[in-house]
């Protein structure tokens, strides 16, 4: 959702007989060949490649391990939630679950070695999700486990719980094992391995024809995904600046101090009253939030957004800090992360190793160059093979060996 633009599309017919600015009709002929050059170009966009797979790579991460530290937090407590031991038992849960439709696999018994067998295989599905193996398979298990468990106590979740439900059901759909995974290494070696072996070509054009056509299907499915899940970060975030707006203490900006005299909201009640003291500061924090909300789907489609970005930060570590909701505001940030584009993703790389070499720590292929770092290899009788390792243009290292030096 940043650097995938569409591409320019064609300008506006003019009118018959005058300039773009006249008053004249368009030709029926002029509109129908400017709808059409706007579909193909929507079209070649939405089909050409797959947007923000770093984006949809982090989300995957960061909502992989965010559930996996949740079961695993909840471990202590995992049977007075979801075990047999709930006071919402099975029973209750199916009898709710005929009224709205859930469903979870938990209830299938309430035998205690069948509910902990389920336990270990969330926290299996978490940790494969997370890194990205078999990507394909474990999205679609991860997005069961997530519904089963939050359908089994569904009167003890929060927002968190319920945007993290959403976004499992919208990774399901989205390519987001092809970077930063065991799916993206595996399919590195597989190429490497198939640049040295000779191409056959194919008998028939069959095959070729249901490849392409798998490669586009498989397309479209992950832009809309990914356009899906923009799509309800800007809902979430307009409608809650909306809802803000009408509310009277939001207007008179005292809002926040009712917030912070909340007993449930006090992990740390010195830390809230300190906040308090101040509420001409907490009046324009308020402000800003409301304001930061509503405009938020509104600067998506330019440099404003990335300031926009760092204020819903502050206020997302704020909420998880001060009110102590950890986990809402980390599957809040994890969100944000689809707005940012693909280049920013990339580009972090190079900053670690920048701020490693002023550091003066060493980092693995800090002598290469940005692109992959080169294969080493070995000749079959031991002895270690020389492969020139390309330099960056600002490396004054010098020239390379030459002589024996070099054929060594």
């Amino acid at each position: 959702m940043g650097n995938e633009q569409i591409r320019e599309l064609p300008a506006a017919p003019t009118a018959p007989g005058g300039s773009g600015g006249g008053g004249g009709a368009w030709a029926p002929g002029a509109v129908h060949r400017l709808l059409l050059a706007r579909t193909d170009a929507f079209w070649d966009f939405l089909t050409g490649r797959p947007v923000s797979l770093y984006a949809t790579s982090v989300l995957r991460i960061g909502y992989g391990l965010l559930y996996l530290g949740f079961l695993l937090r909840e471990f202590p407590h995992r049977d007075e939630i979801w075990g047999p031991g709930s006071p919402w038992t099975p029973a209750l849960a199916a009898q709710l679950f005929d009224q709205t439709g859930w469903y979870s696999f938990l209830i299938l018994s309430d035998s205690r070695a069948y509910f902990e067998l389920c336990y270990a295989l969330a926290l299996v599905t978490s940790t494969l999700f997370m890194l990205g193996w078999r990507t394909r398979v474990t999205s679609v298990v991860f997005a069961a486990v997530v519904a089963s468990f939050h359908a089994r106590a569904i009167f003890m979740t929060d927002g968190g719980d319920n945007l993290l439900l959403l976004m499992a059901f919208y990774l399901a759909l989205t390519a987001c094992g092809r970077r930063w995974s065991l799916d993206a290494r595996r399919a590195r070696i597989k190429s490497a391995r198939a640049d040295g072996t000779p191409t056959t070509r194919a008998r028939s054009l069959v095959p070729q024809d249901l490849r392409a056509a798998r490669t586009t299907l498989a397309t479209v499915v992950h832009n809309c995904g990914v356009f899906v899940i923009a799509a309800q970060v800007c809902f979430l975030y307009g409608s809650a600046g909306l809802y803000k707006v009408q509310g009277s203490l939001w207007d008179d900006g005292t809002a926040l101090h009712y917030v912070l005299n909340l007993d449930l909201f006090q992990p740390w009640p010195a830390l809230s009253h300190a906040m308090d003291r101040y509420p001409l500061a907490m009046a324009v924090v308020g402000y800003l939030t409301v304001l930061t909300q509503v405009a938020f789907p509104f600067v998506l489609f330019g440099r404003l957004k990335y300031p926009v970005l760092g204020v819903l930060l502050g206020m997302h570590v704020a909420i998880a800090v001060v009110l102590g909701l950890p986990l809402f505001s980390a599957t809040m940030i994890v969100a944000d992360a689809v707005f940012l584009p693909d280049r920013f993703y990339t580009f972090l790389p190079h900053l670690v190793r920048r701020s490693a070499s002023r550091c003066n720590v060493p980092t693995p292929g800090q002598g290469a160059t940005l692109g992959s770092v080169p294969q080493q290899g070995a000749h079959p009788d031991g002895r270690e093979e020389y492969r020139p390792v390309s330099r960056p243009a600002t490396d004054h290292a010098g020239p390379p060996p030459s002589g024996p030096t070099a054929a060594q």
